[in-house]
């Protein structure tokens, strides 16, 4: 009985000297993501959608100041 024990203890220690000293695996995931800044959309855009944009801005601005000049009628 006693050399049984010893023997399951030997290989009890045994086992858990082998498991213990295993590295364990890890995985390195990377993930590239493309991000698309204000100044990359700009360069997209063609040249005439780019002036189209200064035009309606410029015509927007000169129907505002019409519009102040004539003032509310309400």
């Amino acid at each position: 009985m006693k050399k049984i024990v010893l023997s399951v203890a030997m290989l009890l220690l045994t086992a858990t000297a082998l498991t213990s000293c295993r590295e364990t695996e890890t995985k390195t995931i990377v993930k590239e993501v493309e991000t698309e800044t204000k100044e990359a959309a700009e360069e997209t855009e063609g040249i005439l959608e780019r002036t189209a944009k200064k035009v309606d801005k410029e015509i927007n601005e000169e129907i505002d100041e019409e519009i102040e000049k004539i003032g509310d009628d309400n």
